[in-house]
């Protein structure tokens, strides 16, 4: 069939019944002129979900924590280079994460790319940086299949890259039997782990020398963590998270783990001594950043690293928790693992601070709640407080780009509309996508928003002193400290959500905060607690 621009038969709506075809029904989108086209084809394809971000990068966050949870990709709609840029930060978050995303990119129409309009940019290079998958489609004939591809791309565990002309997108195509071969291919299998690795894995944990046993990818859901914990009892390996896992099911009837430390001594602390370092879906550790006289490269000397499955494209195929079923039925056949127990700390009173913050959550916590922790340092007592909490999943930063969590929380949402969802928020990240609660409060989102509220960049404050740079202070350091002080005029949460749309209040005890959550929890929809906390470091 041959349509009119902005009709289901251009290029646009050839790439949306692609998408579609292809298992991809969400998109999250803030278009520009050059996407018209595709919003109008929005419309004779209304299988395909489209929410609305008021910044690029709540959409490519979003797009993150739905594809953490719903485990397929969701697409997002930018406009041009600099939109692309603008989500930038949480498509490097999913990089790390190894979430499989689809962006599609509009650009300037081909004719018009030759006067370098105020708006015109090198998209693929922008996208390069962190996308594994990048094309320009050419042609309206090739849109269908360059969206399947995309989708088959992104499905390996990586942010694919679709480039999309606005002539492209309004061109009419024709489309004999479009529905017989818009669908995109299966993804490839993935290689069962190596028997040399696994052998290598074995004799490593039946050695007798001290072995630890680092978990990443999929590995960290409960499957994995079973296995991991199977071998552990079998062999006195410890187990440990990589810092930031991209979801880890956690919880009362789940094997439980301790994370590796970001903090680089105590990360050097809980690997000390170890003669075997096997990786299960994790990358070999290193230090966030490097710091005057410290190890930037974790593992110990005179240890040997043994990896039985990448990081890369684990979470969307299951193959470290594979490898590590196997290893476990070699090395620990009839072990059974030992699952953390419900247990929940009691109700703190009192003045609010993070420890009885941290309380408060895990005692009141949902049974099959989906956490986004961006808390940084109001987070610290977390860990401890939830590890018995009935069972939940718990999303984290993994690139550090700051300004995850809110978008993710969005995302999170939407893929399972049918799970609490609560995001942890620290103040000064929570700035950098706030307006991700107007798009909370448009779709109707069971989100509680907990903003940690202690005006400072507090682990900055922590970060001065640990790379010397605090000794350098000239006088009493005021200009330097103000770089990291939020105060002054301070940030009111309350305000801001409500303009959104989003019911709010504040609270500085124990008992408000657990009142305000008993309270969001009673009503549907999104909700804001600004929890008024001191900081880790005055």
């Amino acid at each position: 069939m041959t349509g009119a621009p902005g009709s289901p038969g251009n290029g646009a709506g050839a790439l949306l019944r692609s998408l579609l075809a292809s298992g991809v029904d969400t998109c999250f989108a803030n278009p520009g002129t050059s996407e018209m086209h595709f919003v109008a084809a929005l419309d004779g394809v209304p299988q395909i979900r489209a929410v609305l971000a008021l910044f690029e990068g709540v959409a490519t966050g979003a797009a993150d924590g739905y594809a953490r949870m719903a485990e397929r990709p969701a697409a997002t709609l930018l406009h041009l280079g600099p939109g692309l840029g603008n989500g930038f930060a949480n498509l490097h978050n999913a990089r790390r994460a190894g979430t499989p995303v689809v962006n599609v990119v509009g650009d300037h129409a081909t004719t018009h790319a030759k006067y370098d309009a105020p708006l015109q940019s090198d998209i693929p290079a922008i996208a390069g940086a962190v996308s594994g998958w990048v094309r320009e489609s050419t042609s309206p004939a090739d849109v269908a299949a360059d969206a399947a591809a995309a989708v088959a791309a992104a499905r390996e565990g990586q942010v694919a890259t679709l480039v999309l002309p606005a002539d492209v997108s309004w061109d009419p195509i024709d489309e004999p039997d479009a529905d017989a071969v818009l669908l995109a291919p299966a993804a490839a299998p993935h290689p069962p782990p190596h028997p040399a690795a696994l052998r290598a894995a074995a004799a490593a944990f039946t050695s007798g020398e001290p072995c630890v046993l680092l978990v990443g990818g999929d590995a960290t859901r409960a499957a994995g963590l079973a296995a991991a914990h199977r071998l552990a009892a079998a062999t006195g390996a410890r187990v440990l998270a990589e810092t930031f896992p991209t979801r880890l099911e956690r919880g009362a009837g789940v094997a439980p783990v301790d994370r590796l430390a970001y903090h680089v001594d105590l990360a050097v602390a809980q690997l000390a001594g170890t003669r075997h370092l096997v990786l299960a879906g994790a990358r070999s550790p290193v230090s966030f950043f490097a710091y005057p006289g410290k190890a930037s490269d974790l593992v110990p000397e005179g240890c040997d690293v043994h990896a039985v499955a990448p990081r890369e494209g684990s979470i969307t195929t299951g193959i470290a928790t594979a490898a590590l079923e196997e290893l476990a039925d070699l090395v620990a056949p009839g072990t059974v693992a030992r699952t953390a127990p419900l247990a929940r700390p009691p109700l703190p009173t009192g003045p609010l601070t993070v420890d009885s913050a941290a309380a408060v959550v895990g005692a009141l916590l949902p049974e099959g709640a989906i956490v986004v922790d961006e808390s940084v340092t109001s987070g610290l007592g977390l860990p401890a407080t939830t590890a018995g909490a009935p069972r939940h999943d718990w999303l984290t930063l993994t690139g550090g780009s700051i300004g995850y969590g809110l978008p993710a929380a969005t995302g999170a949402a939407v893929a399972c509309p049918d799970r609490p969802v609560w995001c942890l928020q620290a103040d000064g990240s929570a700035m950098y996508t706030i307006s991700a609660l107007w798009t909370h409060a448009r779709e109707g989102l069971d989100i509680t928003t907990v903003v940690y509220h202690n005006d400072a960049y507090a682990i900055l404050r922590l970060e001065l002193e640990q790379t010397g740079a605090a000794a350098r202070l000239a006088g009493d350091g005021a200009r330097a400290r103000a770089l990291l002080d939020l105060g002054g005029p301070q940030l009111d949460f309350v305000a801001l959500a409500t303009g959104m749309g989003v019911p709010a209040e504040r609270v500085d005890t124990a008992e408000g905060l657990a009142a305000a959550l008993r309270r969001a929890a009673a009503e549907p929809g999104p909700h804001l607690v600004e929890a008024m906390v001191p900081p880790l470091l005055p």
